[in-house]
């Protein structure tokens, strides 16, 4: 399956009643619409999943909800996040044994690792299981870079097949392949930044708008490997006020509003996140019916 790893990969939210809970129907019904409108993967239990406040078997069940839901369609893959390396290595057999086709681990979500550290850990997450692993790249969020010399350090670990290049540096993209040439597959990880990044030769996209419009992102990756961009550009600049809601602190309330505005989705969230109220939340509807009415308008429609 990891050779599938190219294309459109939502981050996918998790759907909850108000009082928290997890909505299963809910949860079904956007894996589906996401797939039906062509993406190339899904990611459960990323941070738009709200992963670390969800218990071990909330997890399980949304792991296998999803890879029910997809039923084969496509690779299912699981966030991994964990505090220590002994959780992350029980956690990703037992992800396995629920059916996930492939992790995104994250950096030790509990202290911020040196790049030995940092090359230690993904090596051992990498040996507690044969899944393929994409590494979540995101220091603005995490404080931990996995720099091109890094993963250098990690390019002898067959399990570890790509990178999720979240850093806000877009020459990153262009010094991974100067490093490592093809050894890791490198997706764009930020809304915003994936015209720019296809441009540059990420082959995948790990987004969390596409959540909201699956169809539109879609198009727009296609458009971006078929090199049309200036067709690519017009689409870009109708969705890009939304796509840097990707970017902030709250994207998982932003994304969850936006899901709920153009779908009719649940937009709740787990505490410590608190449904938004106010200037943000009017800020927020105002930014994605301004991109409902431009793609009413549009081709993409």
């Amino acid at each position: 399956m990891a050779e599938a790893w190219t294309g459109v990969f939502p981050a996918v939210t998790t759907k909850m009643t108000q009082a928290g809970n997890l909505d299963f129907d809910m949860i079904r019904a956007s894996i589906d619409r996401l797939v039906t409108n062509g993406v190339s993967g899904v990611i459960v239990l990323p941070m738009l999943g709200e992963n670390a406040s969800l218990t071990l078997a909330e997890r399980e069940s949304v792991i296998r909800t999803a890879v029910e839901t997809v039923g084969g369609r496509v690779p299912v893959l699981s966030g991994l996040a964990e505090i220590t390396l002994d959780t992350a290595r029980a956690n990703a057999k037992l992800y396995k044994s629920w059916g996930a086709q492939g992790l995104m681990v994250f950096p030790s979500l509990g202290y911020k690792s040196d790049p030995r550290e940092t090359a230690t850990w993904y090596r051992g997450v990498a040996g507690a299981s044969d899944l393929p692993i994409m590494i979540y790249n995101n220091p603005i969020a995490y404080g931990v870079d996995v720099t091109p010399a890094v993963l250098e350090t990690l390019a002898d670990v067959p399990e570890i097949v790509c990178v999720k290049e979240e850093s806000g540096d877009i020459r990153r993209v262009t010094d991974l392949r100067v490093a490592l040439g093809d050894r890791f597959s490198v997706f764009c990880g930020v809304d915003d930044l994936i015209v720019e990044s296809m441009a540059l030769g990420t082959t995948g996209w790990v987004s969390g708008m596409t959540n909201v419009w699956p169809k539109q992102c879609v198009a727009l990756f296609e458009l971006c490997r078929n090199e049309q961009f200036a067709k690519a550009r017009e689409l870009y600049r109708m969705l890009t006020p939304s796509f840097h809601l990707d970017t902030h602190v709250k994207l998982v309330q932003y994304i969850k509003l936006a899901e709920n505005i153009v779908y009719g989705a649940p937009e709740w969230t787990r505490s410590p996140r608190l449904s938004l109220i106010d200037e943000e939340r009017s800020f927020v509807v105002d930014t994605v019916r301004g991109a409902i009415d431009q793609l009413a308008d549009s081709a993409w429609a």
